[in-house]
């Protein structure tokens, strides 16, 4: 098990709960733990740390809200989605670890504007969500974010808000979009040295507190009214957008 300080540890603990939370209902928190992990061990180590423990949450969010998937948003995303996971997967060898938080950090910043721009005048772009090319430009991005840092949680939220999803299906439809997703990059993170004996008994320590944060996100979510729930969806993935630019 790697190391860690007191600090460390509470922070880690944080961020296990976070994920946990974003994981039953709001995934736009998500990159709370990225930022967290990726402080204390690096943002290209903490990717192989975090997948285990993001499968782990997924099955369990699968669970509780497989009825609520929609099945339909997903075979649009996943295509494009595994492309952009094989992009991520050759940026990784090449790209400084440096460029990884602000380049995911414009990206979900661009999309918070177009998502704000939209709901101020529904109007706008109002035949783009459901379009094919709109599908595939968010699944490649979903793909090359959540295989550089596991940050794609804002990106699918961004696309579940456009296509007018409910809270229900977006927390459903996400949950088993990213159990499959996140199973597609295991052989991946393991080939590049990033999954092993040492993360995994992390991994087992940290658990209990990612069901804990499950816990708690689907008590939120079943009490959130939704205007609430979309804002405050936008609201996280703006506040983490900003920090991965390094605003704060």
């Amino acid at each position: 098990m790697p190391p860690l300080s007191t600090a460390q540890w509470l922070l880690a603990v944080a961020g296990a709960l976070g994920m946990g939370i974003s994981k039953a209902g709001f995934p736009g928190m998500s990159l709370l733990h990225v930022v967290v992990f990726a402080f204390i061990f690096g943002a290209r180590t903490s990717t192989g740390i975090i997948l285990p423990m993001l499968i782990a949450a997924d099955v369990v969010a699968v669970r509780a809200f497989r009825q609520h998937a929609q099945w339909v948003y997903i075979r649009r995303m996943l295509p494009a989605t595994i492309v952009g996971v094989l992009l991520g997967f050759a940026l990784m060898g090449r790209l400084d670890e440096s460029l990884f938080e602000p380049i995911i950090g414009t990206i979900v910043l661009v999309l918070i504007v177009l998502q704000v721009a939209r709901m101020a005048r529904p109007g706008l772009f109002a035949d783009v969500p459901h379009s094919h090319v709109f599908a595939w430009t968010m699944g490649l991005l979903a793909g090359i974010t959540t295989m550089l840092a596991n940050a794609a949680g804002p990106i699918f939220v961004l696309y579940a808000l456009a296509v007018g999803l409910p809270k229900y299906e977006l927390v459903g439809t996400g949950a088993l979009f990213f159990f499959i997703v996140n199973l597609s990059k295991v052989p991946l993170s393991a080939a590049l040295g990033l999954i092993g004996p040492q993360t995994l008994s992390l991994n087992l320590v940290l658990l209990p507190v990612v069901f804990s944060g499950i816990a708690i996100g689907r008590w939120l979510t079943y009490r959130i009214p939704q205007g609430l729930f979309d804002s405050l969806l936008l609201a996280f993935a703006a506040v983490a957008a900003l920090r991965l630019l390094g605003v704060w």
